[in-house]
């Protein structure tokens, strides 16, 4: 794949985080990545952004952030708060298919879900995926409400013609309890497929030599990691 979109259940669910662990994998191979923010919202000018930390925990550096808007809103209603023009999702998807044919690979991240407004005509990363022709990678919580966020969103991809790499648990937490390990089959049913890898909890928070580490086993093979998920499964206890 030379685009991959990565897009979660919702906000706050590790998007940036798994993000930076694809692209330190991708640098670990060799191969020429870039990262691509479309729309950063909740962050001013003069504080850092997803980005940041992107390079922070990957040591990639060629990142692009097409808009920045300070509300910690969906962008298309950040942009107008800030009285600014929004994204133009065209003119992504231009900008994107030409770094695609510089680089091995371009991640692109989406802001909060799949469906959340670019601009006010409702152009959402669904119809950026579309446009591409890209994948999209899911990640998603790992306790209670997780099963109907991440059931709804792949049928919101099924619906659009959009293609599922699969799901990724954003934050595998040190202590699971009977929810989160219960979920981890449901999550693989929904998905039609085995786990594309959980990251454990506080990952953000490693140095750049622990993150390319915990990534390589956190990840899944067509993610270019070694996340056995029926190695996984076999550690959760269904019953407390």
């Amino acid at each position: 794949m030379s685009v991959l979109m990565v897009t979660g259940t919702g906000t706050g669910v590790g998007k940036t985080v798994v993000t930076a662990a694809v692209a330190s994998l991708a640098r670990e191979r060799g191969s020429s990545v870039a990262v691509v923010k479309p729309a950063q919202t909740g962050v001013t000018d003069a504080e850092p952004g997803d980005l940041d930390d992107v390079i922070r925990l990957s040591g990639v550096t060629t990142t692009f952030e097409f808009a920045r808007f300070p509300a910690p809103l969906a962008p298309a209603a950040a942009a107008r708060l800030a009285g600014l023009p929004p994204v133009s999702l065209d003119r992504a998807a231009l900008r994107i298919e030409e770094l695609a044919r510089s680089h091995r690979l371009v991640i692109v991240e989406g802001a909060g879900g799949l469906l959340v407004r670019f601009d006010e005509e409702g152009a959402t990363l669904a119809d950026l995926a579309r446009t591409l022709s890209a994948p999209v990678l899911l990640v998603a919580r790992a306790g209670l409400g997780t099963l109907n966020h991440t059931a709804l969103t792949l049928e919101a991809m099924a619906h659009r013609g959009v293609e599922p790499v699969g799901v990724v648990i954003g934050s595998w937490p040190a202590d699971p309890g009977l929810a989160e390990r219960s979920n981890v089959t449901d999550l693989e049913t929904l998905a039609a497929r085995p786990l594309a890898g959980a990251l454990p909890e506080g990952a953000g928070s490693l140095g750049r030599d622990a993150f390319a580490r915990m990534a390589r086993a956190a990840l899944g093979p067509a993610l270019g990691g070694g996340f056995d998920p029926a190695a996984f499964r076999a550690t959760l206890r269904l019953l407390p």
